[in-house]
């Protein structure tokens, strides 16, 4: 029964010590391992096997990136405005063994030395240049708190400002210099427009005259050279004439002359206005010029063969006489 007992007291102290012996590190942690204390070693994601009741396990190391939020503060600028800033900072541990043991509180460190950094930093700018330059700004941070925090085995892979907010009355005054400043360039583009409209009516219109002046151009000089031709057919027809007058003598003006009045007689009878008609020539004379131009083309049919009167000039029959021809006539000319 005692042997018993003895035995099972054995088996449970062996596997307690086998139990403290075993240490699993999870992935993404370092495990810092401590004798009598002391620092030894860090012990990376896996199974490891430590000397019980000599050795332990220190600090756990998150070895992942991690976020830090750093909350509002309260920040004067060089120009004496007060803004609040929000700013978070990503970090990662390089080296267990001092980011366990080089520094206490490790975030709460991290946290103090971004803020201390951050009052500076803004605090040399003006506001304008706080709201315009953000990325100036994360870089000189990340710059110096990088460099801050190398002896604890980080690094410092951003920075970046959340939000500023500047005071009520300095908001308000820049909505309405924002505004001011728009309707300034809408007033400007509105100028622009319009005076490029006006520079394009002006082109238009100088361009409608010019094209107008060259048409009267273009029509002055047809019309000249129209007048220059008729009157070069006018040439040529009087040449024409002229040298038939002079080939054919007295025949050519006869006929030219009877065809002139034939017309000017035929005009009478197409006037819309006339009702009663007075010819102010004998009728034998038109019949007598009808008959001549007959005895002209005859004469010009059998050359040599047309009948001279004594004078030597080509004779035209005239009918018997008649009183003067006249259309019927209205009461005003019987009285």
């Amino acid at each position: 029964m005692g042997l018993s007992l003895t035995l099972a007291l054995v088996v449970a102290v062996l596997f307690i010590f086998m139990m403290s012996a075993v240490r699993v590190v999870r992935q993404g942690y370092v495990y810092t391992i401590e004798r009598f204390g002391k620092f030894t070693k860090a012990a990376d994601p896996g199974l490891h096997i430590i000397t019980p009741f000599i050795d332990r396990v220190g600090q756990k190391v998150n070895m992942m990136e991690q976020v830090l939020d750093i909350p509002g503060q309260e920040i004067i600028t060089r120009d004496n405005a007060m803004v609040g800033v929000d700013a978070v900072v990503f970090f990662q541990v390089l080296d267990a063994g001092k980011a366990a043991y080089e520094v206490h509180n490790l975030y709460g460190a991290i946290m103090a030395i971004t803020t201390t950094n951050l009052r500076t930093v803004m605090g040399s700018m003006d506001l304008d240049e706080t709201l315009s330059k953000r990325d100036e700004i994360n870089a000189r941070l990340l710059g110096v708190v990088d460099h801050a925090t190398s002896p604890w085995g980080l690094k410092i892979t951003r920075v970046e400002i959340k939000d500023i907010r500047p005071p009520i009355d300095i908001s308000e005054a820049m909505a309405r210099q924002m505004k001011a400043e728009r309707l300034k360039r809408a007033e400007i583009l509105e100028a622009e427009g319009e005076r490029a409209s006006r520079i394009l009516r002006a082109e238009g219109e100088k361009q409608s005259a010019i094209l107008s002046a060259e048409g009267k151009k273009e029509a002055a000089f047809r019309d000249a050279e129209a007048r220059e031709r008729a009157a070069q057919a006018e040439a040529e027809a009087t040449r024409a004439v002229s040298d038939a007058i002079a080939q054919s003598g007295n025949q050519a003006i006869n006929y030219f002359i009877a065809q002139e009045y034939t017309k000017a007689v035929g005009k009478f009878a197409t006037s819309p206005n006339a009702k009663t008609i007075l010819f102010p020539v004998e009728a034998t004379q038109l019949i007598g010029s009808l008959g001549g131009i007959g005895e002209l083309i005859r004469d010009i049919a059998k050359p040599g063969e047309g009948a001279q009167g004594p004078s030597g000039s080509v004779g035209v029959p005239l009918p018997p006489t008649r009183p003067r021809s006249a259309v019927p006539r209205t009461g005003a000319d019987d009285a």
